[in-house]
C-alpha cells in the first residue's frame, strides 16, 4: 500500500472517531442532560417569569406566580418531571415595560433559563417578544389575552394561555345582542391591545357601541371617563380592565350616580380580588356584575380541580387566601408540567415547542386549547358568569370561537378530571 493511501485511510479513521465523539457530545452534555440548551441538566430544569409583584397590576395578579411555584413544589416533592425538579425564577417588573425588558434579559442571559413561562401583561410582554425570538427561548402561556401571542410565523416560540380578548369580546357581544337588545351598550378599556382587541371582538358580533372610553394604568382618575359614559346614557358598560381599575370604575361610577349593568373581562373580575379592593362597604357594587370564565369557578369547592389546587395551596403555598388568581397559577403550572412531559425524557427547547404545537392537553379548562402549528392562542372559549351573593355562578352554554370571522358556537365537550396524584401522566 502506498504511503499516501495509508495517510488517507488514517485521515478517514480519525475523521470517523471525531464524528463519533461529536455525536456522543450531542447526545449528552457534561451535566448528563441530553440537551445542550441552557437551563436544563440531568436533575433540574430552570424556567423564569416576569410578574407584577408590585405596581398597578399587583392586586390579585401578584399571587399567580407563587401559586405556580407551589404547584411545581408539589411536583418536585413527587420526584419532578422525568427525574428533574423545576426551578421557577420570578422577577418583579411592577407592570412597567422598561423593567420587564431588564428582567427578561437577566433571566435569559444571566440565569440561563430553559424557557419563559406565563410572563404577565399586554404592555409589558409585548416589548420582549423580539428579544426572546432572537435568543430562541420558548415563551409559553403568556398571561394576557392579546392576539400578539398568536403569530406563529413571526414569533414561533410564543404561545398564549387564556382565551384571547377578541374571542372573549365576540362571546360577550353575542350574549348582549340578545340579552340587552335595544339598550345603549358602551365600552371602557385599557389603552393597549387589551382594550383594542376586546372592543374589536365585541363589535364583530354586537355591532358598534354607543360610546367607548379608555384609561392608562398610570392615571387612577377615571372620573372623566365615567362622567362621559354617564352623559352618553350608557345602560351597559363592557369593561376590559385589570382588577384595580375594575374597582376604580365601579366605585367612581357609583359616586357619580351612574349605575349601568357592568360586564367585565375575566381578567378583571375575580370576586375576591375586586371585593378586597372595594372593601366591605363597596363590595356590594359587584352584585349582578356579569363576566365569564374558562376555568372552574374558584368558589366551587365540589369541583375536583378546585379540591386538588386548594390542597396544594394549603401544603405548598402557605395556605394563601384562595381566589381565582391562585387557581389560575396552579392551572398554568399543571399545563407546563404536561408540556414538559410531552417534550420527552430528555427535552430540548425544540421538543418542548413541538409538544405544545402538537396539543392534546387535558386539564382544568372548560374548553380545549387551540394549540397547533398554525395557532398559538390558548383556550378557545368561555362560559358566562354572574356574581351573586359574593360568588360567581355559571349560566348559559359554554361557547367557543376564534379571533377571526369564525362563528360563536356552543361547546358540549366534557371537562377532564384530574389524575389521582394531581400530576399529568
Amino acid at each position: 500500500m502506498k504511503p499516501s493511501t495509508r495517510r488517507g485511510l488514517a485521515v478517514v479513521a480519525v475523521a470517523g472517531i471525531v464524528l463519533a465523539l461529536a455525536a456522543c457530545s450531542k447526545s449528552k452534555n457534561s451535566n448528563g442532560s441530553a440537551s445542550n440548551d441552557p437551563g436544563i441538566t440531568a436533575t433540574t430544569v430552570t424556567i423564569g417569569t416576569h410578574q407584577p409583584l408590585t405596581g398597578p397590576a399587583a392586586p390579585g395578579y401578584s399571587k399567580i406566580s407563587a401559586a405556580t411555584k407551589a404547584y411545581f413544589a408539589y411536583v418536585n416533592s413527587k420526584g419532578g418531571v422525568n427525574g428533574r425538579t423545576i426551578d421557577y425564577k420570578i422577577m418583579d417588573d411592577g407592570y412597567n415595560p422598561a423593567t420587564t425588558q431588564t428582567d427578561v434579559r437577566q433571566l435569559v442571559l444571566q440565569d440561563k433559563v430553559f424557557a419563559i413561562l406565563n410572563g404577565l401583561g399586554t404592555p409589558t410582554h409585548t416589548g420582549v417578544l423580539d428579544f426572546l425570538k432572537t435568543n430562541n427561548v420558548p415563551d409559553l402561556f403568556v398571561a394576557s389575552g392579546s392576539r400578539s401571542w398568536n403569530q406563529p410565523d413571526k414569533y414561533p416560540d410564543t404561545f398564549g394561555f387564556q382565551p384571547d380578548y377578541t374571542v372573549e369580546g365576540k362571546i360577550l357581544g353575542t350574549y348582549l345582542k340578545t340579552a340587552n337588545a335595544g339598550q345603549k351598550i358602551c365600552f371602557f378599556g385599557q389603552n393597549d391591545d387589551f382594550g383594542a382587541d376586546e372592543l374589536a371582538g365585541l363589535k364583530q358580533t354586537l355591532g358598534d357601541v354607543t360610546k367607548a372610553e379608555s384609561y392608562t394604568v398610570t392615571n387612577q382618575n377615571v372620573a372623566p371617563q365615567m362622567g362621559s359614559l354617564k352623559a352618553a346614557g350608557c345602560q351597559v358598560v363592557v369593561a376590559a380592565t385589570i382588577p384595580g381599575f375594575t374597582a376604580l370604575s365601579l366605585g367612581t361610577a357609583f359616586q357619580l350616580g351612574f349605575h349601568p349593568q357592568w360586564v367585565v373581562s375575566n381578567v378583571g373580575a375575580d370576586y375576591a380580588t375586586v371585593a378586597g379592593l372595594l372593601t366591605a362597604k363597596g363590595a356590594p357594587l359587584l352584585e349582578g356584575v356579569i363576566s365569564d370564565n374558562y376555568l372552574p369557578n374558584a368558589s366551587d369547592t365540589a369541583n375536583p380541580w378546585i379540591q386538588l389546587f386548594q390542597q396544594i395551596n394549603q401544603q405548598f403555598n402557605g395556605n394563601a387566601s384562595w381566589d381565582g388568581n391562585v387557581e389560575y397559577g396552579m392551572a398554568v403550572g399543571y399545563t407546563f408540567v404536561q408540556a414538559l412531559k410531552a417534550a420527552g425524557q430528555n427535552p430540548t427547547r425544540k421538543s418542548l415547542l413541538a409538544a405544545v404545537e402538537k396539543g392534546g392537553f387535558a386539564g382544568p379548562g372548560l374548553v380545549p386549547f387551540a394549540f397547533s402549528s398554525t395557532n398559538h392562542s390558548g383556550y378557545t372559549g368561555v362560559q358566562l358568569v354572574k356574581i351573586s351573593k359574593g360568588a360567581g355562578t355559571f349560566f348559559g352554554p359554554i361557547y367557543t370561537t376564534d379571533s377571526g370571522s369564525g362563528a360563536v358556537q356552543e361547546y358540549s365537550g366534557q371537562a377532564a378530571t384530574p389524575p389521582a396524584d394531581g400530576i399529568p401522566s
